[in-house]
């Protein structure tokens, strides 16, 4: 079993951690924030006192944080990873960011000796708690093999993509299915609404056709149900959005539908709906056409 580091215990990062201690590996945890720390050391883990700390004591360093900043900060900055790190040690960043950050983490990890691989996941936090993660990985082969169970412990799905970066390429492109999915669902729930249907009765009709999805049965229930508690919220949904529309520029790659649905997104974010789970999309379709979806009248007595 490997001896990990795991800084950034957030709705992601602590059920995925958790996951790792039950699977018996030695886990050191930091965050900036002391409560979670506490709770995985009361857990079996043991408290990094900062990154430097907790990557000189592991093996392999796990991050998993908000965005490119974040990440960046604790890997390259100041007490950060790198000045911790041995070399030959392997540095993983599971934070869904920027492939452009992540090459760039990527080269200096490598002019210090160190690997590293790209992983990001899907799924959400029902999947982190229950280790059924997608994780997309960017790297070499080689160093993909080595961690590869460590991230099965975690995930369900471990698919290396290609090299590094590779795996927030193919997570972004994950997160534009998925935002545009859940737009489309929100408009085709108000319309049946609208027309008077049960939105319960329309969904249960086309999940076993060609409009299926995961993204389907797992967010028109919540919709239906007026369930928005974030299991992905759409403030970070926006981020990954926006790194999208920055990394399809950089290429000179045309996203209309991802441009459309980012601005819905931060549109609610100016709505005080930042921290609502990401089906609440389907609220900005509501609100243009003045109407709620769920069931009418007649079947709710």
């Amino acid at each position: 079993m490997a001896q990990i580091g795991f800084i950034g215990l957030g709705i992601m990062g602590k059920p995925m951690s958790k996951n790792l201690l039950k699977a018996g590996h030695s886990l050191i945890v930091y965050d900036v924030v002391p409560a979670p720390v506490a709770e995985i050391a009361a857990a079996g883990a043991q408290a990094g006192q900062s990154c430097r700390d907790t990557a000189a004591r592991s093996e392999i360093t796990i991050t998993m944080l908000p965005d490119g900043p974040e990440v960046e900060a604790a890997i390259l900055g100041p007490g950060g990873v790198l000045e911790g790190a041995r070399q030959g040690s392997i540095v993983v960043d599971m934070s869904s960011i920027s492939p452009l950050v992540s090459q760039k983490i990527g080269a200096a990890c490598s002019a210090k000796g160190v690997e590293f691989l790209d992983a990001p996941v899907s799924g959400g936090e029902p999947k982190a708690v229950d280790a059924t993660l997608a994780i997309m990985v960017g790297g070499k082969a080689d160093v993909f093999e080595k961690v590869r169970p460590v991230l099965e412990k975690m995930g369900s799905s471990v698919t290396l993509t290609g090299p590094v970066g590779a795996g927030n390429v193919t997570k972004l492109a994950n997160q534009i299915m998925v935002a545009c999915n859940i737009a489309a669902m929100g408009e085709a729930l108000v319309l049946a609404t609208r027309a008077g249907l049960d939105p319960e009765v329309v969904f249960n009709a086309v999940k076993g056709g060609l409009a299926g999805s995961t993204v389907l049965n797992a967010k028109a229930p919540m919709v239906i149900a007026r369930n928005f508690k974030p299991g992905f919220r759409i403030r970070l949904h926006q981020k990954d959005l926006r790194n999208a529309l920055l990394a399809a520029e950089s290429m000179k790659v045309s996203l209309p539908l991802t441009a459309l649905v980012q601005q819905m997104l931060m549109a609610l974010m100016n709505d005080g709906k930042g921290d609502l789970d990401h089906s609440a999309i389907a609220t900005f379709v509501e609100e243009m056409a003045g109407i709620e979806v769920k069931k009418p009248a007649a079947a709710q007595a």
